[in-house]
């Protein structure tokens, strides 16, 4: 079992920049891929972001690519995302979640243990 924990959330401003930490447990997270999904309301979960084990491969939604950044702390067992430029549309409840596989992946149904979110809201 794997728990994890959103922070970092909140209300911005367009054009501001957020980050958001994902803490995990557990002495294996370093073999775990890792990932961020967001779902607005009335909408599905959605990819944003995901990084492979050792953190050498990263992959982004192309609505984000240039402006998101996903990074991992193994040593601190924890994930980021670092968000720049942000939009009205980026306003959503922040997931993240990890997976066994250790390439990472762009679909949901590949991770194992999912964080309780974060409500990340941009607006004027």
């Amino acid at each position: 079992q794997v728990q994890l924990v959103e922070s970092g959330g909140g209300r911005v401003q367009p054009g501001d920049s957020l980050r958001l930490s994902c803490a995990a447990s557990g002495r294996t997270f370093s073999t775990y891929a890792m990932g961020w999904f967001r779902q607005a309301p009335g909408k599905e979960r959605e990819f944003v972001a995901t990084i492979s084990w050792s953190g050498g491969s990263t992959g982004y939604a192309d609505s984000v690519e240039g402006r998101f950044t996903i990074s991992r702390d193994n040593a601190k067992n924890t994930v980021y995302l670092q968000m720049n430029s942000l939009k009205p549309e980026d306003t959503a409840v922040y997931y993240c979640a990890a997976s066994r596989t250790s390439y990472g992946s762009s679909y949901s149904q590949d991770y194992d243990y999912w964080g309780q979110g974060t409500q990340v809201t941009v607006s004027s």
